[in-house]
């Protein structure tokens, strides 16, 4: 049993998907479809940078999609790999767009509008230099909980992505974030501060909240043909409403990515193949599970790779 995951926003680098979009048609295609749908050469960017443009949020969600898509399309149907046998597909935050597009929920033009509009709103809901996020090292996710019920009532504090054993991803207040790193550093814990423009997963991106939910709303979604592992609730969903409720709730709920994994894991999954560009989901795998099979496909000769296992 395997299961198909989808990276999120982090992973990109200039040039992802060149050795694709110079080998097949089909992938020169799909990145021309974006660029039309979107109305500005995000093909280019990506291809060629400049990487500061390309980390900007409102980029960098459509185009970690564009490159995961059209890997996993030659997958499929250059490749002749079967992936709709997987049990599960599972994305960590816009990955979970991706994972819903693969497994024909979505089509390719609704997934990059909704993403395109996505990252738009996450960049906007807060003002600039307003919010941070942190990632902790080392520390036990149930002694940040407690860190956290201590400074509540002072600070905006709170946990945006559970995505491994040891590693913990904070969102707030920049002056809160700076705060509780202050108590990390007195405690000797360590940690990292992202480089992000806006504080993802918590309550401050209500207003993106608001915004998304009139479009996902308004998007028709099919029935996925594999389940689902959903961000907000770490279980496998497949009914097209209640998919539509957690995208929207999403937004502003932490990732649980490290019980999404030990859930899959728990129900027979033994191998895991990370599409799309980097290999951060794998190595968070790793620390949850060494004994786990993983397989990384972002150039051709990862496809080889997978055709020998």
């Amino acid at each position: 049993m395997f299961s198909i995951i989808f990276p999120g926003q982090g992973s990109q680098i200039v040039g992802m998907a060149k050795e694709f979009y110079e080998n097949y048609d089909s992938v020169r295609k799909y990145f021309q479809n974006a660029d039309e749908i979107l109305d500005k050469s995000l093909s280019k960017l990506i291809l060629d940078g400049p990487k500061d443009i390309l980390d900007q949020t409102e980029n960098t969600q459509p185009a970690i999609f564009l490159v995961s898509y059209s890997i996993f399309k030659v997958l499929e149907k250059e490749a002749n790999f079967n992936l709709k046998e997987a049990s599960f597909f599972a994305g960590h935050s816009l990955g979970e767009y991706s994972a819903l597009c693969c497994a024909d929920s979505l089509d390719f033009e609704q997934t990059i509008s909704l993403l395109k509009y996505r990252g738009i709103a996450m960049q906007n809901a807060v003002p600039k230099g307003q919010g941070a996020m942190i990632a902790t090292l080392g520390i036990d996710i149930n002694e940040i909980r407690i860190m956290l019920k201590e400074i509540e009532n002072k600070h905006t504090c709170y946990i945006a992505n559970d995505n491994s054993i040891g590693q913990v991803v904070l969102s707030g207040k920049t002056d809160s974030i700076e705060f509780f790193s202050n108590l990390l550093k007195e405690k000797k814990i360590k940690f990292v501060k992202l480089p992000v423009s806006a504080p993802f997963h918590c309550p401050l991106m209500n207003k993106a909240t608001i915004e998304m939910k009139q479009k996902i709303l308004a998007t028709n979604f099919d029935k996925p043909k594999v389940n689902i592992v959903s961000n907000v609730t770490a279980n496998p969903i497949n009914s097209p409403e209640v998919i539509k409720k957690l995208l929207i709730e999403q937004i502003e709920q932490p990732v649980r990515w490290r019980e999404s994994v030990t859930n899959m894991l728990n129900s027979g999954i033994r191998k895991f193949i990370e599409i799309g560009p980097g290999k951060v989901l794998s190595g968070l795998i790793k620390r949850i599970d060494r004994n786990v099979k993983l397989n990384q496909v972002n150039n051709i000769t990862d496809i080889k790779n997978l055709t020998n296992d």
